[in-house]
């Protein structure tokens, strides 16, 4: 632990937010969020741009295969890629692991699938989400925003720690940190994850230390 959070004469000074109220608000989104669909089968598709764009999405782009997926995703550097699995030339997973490493967006998977196995592949590949078809707009949107919450958490970290193995374990105390403010607190995931982020900023400690106070304290 920091020796900011350590004094001799009195206790460690508590992190915990006193209550939901401490915890910063979400600045405001100022523009529409831009996605690159990949599906090949051209109804689907242009139902998932229908209900983007009915959702105030912003579509730069539409792909039949994964080859495209990356090569348009790469050209006009989307905040999310909406992308089906099963899909010609490149397949979707693939596709994915190649947009993760580049680190361009985050990826959410279409599949008519759920077999233990293809969820795993996803989950390796980098997926942030995945949403089982037939699907309507209530599965798609929470799903799409999980994923953008989640990739900003991510690359926060790994922006933080520029060692992999760390930033694995961070992004573990990290977790576990956000769920007890979640549950104490009742925040949502992203207000537990803005509240240690501030905090790591305000006390000049890094969200690991952070993280592994609130554990401490709770």
């Amino acid at each position: 632990m920091s020796d900011d959070l350590q004094t001799t004469d009195q206790p460690t000074e508590s992190l915990l937010p006193a209550g939901p109220s401490d915890v910063p608000a979400a600045a405001p989104e100022t523009r529409q969020r831009r996605v690159v669909v990949a599906e090949d089968e051209t109804l689907i598709r242009l139902d998932i741009v229908e209900i983007l764009q009915a959702q105030g999405y912003e579509v730069v782009a539409e792909a039949k295969n994964g080859e495209e997926a990356v090569s348009l995703t790469r050209e006009h550097n989307p905040d999310i890629v909406l992308m089906d699995i099963k899909m010609p030339v490149v397949d979707g997973i693939t596709a994915a692991e190649t947009i993760v490493k580049e680190r361009i967006a985050p990826v959410v998977l279409l599949t008519a699938f759920s077999q233990p196995e293809l969820i795993e592949r996803a989950r390796e590949a980098g997926a942030m989400a995945y949403v089982v078809k037939p699907f309507t707009e209530a599965d798609l949107i929470p799903a799409m925003e999980i994923a953008l919450s989640r990739y900003r958490e991510l690359t926060a970290l790994e922006d933080e720690v520029a060692d992999l193995k760390e930033a694995f374990e961070t992004r573990k105390l990290v977790e576990r940190a956000k769920s007890l403010l979640m549950t104490k607190l009742g925040l949502s995931e992203p207000e537990a994850f803005r509240w240690i982020q501030k905090t790591s900023m305000n006390r000049r400690l890094s969200m690991r230390e952070v993280a592994t106070t609130i554990i401490e304290q709770v």
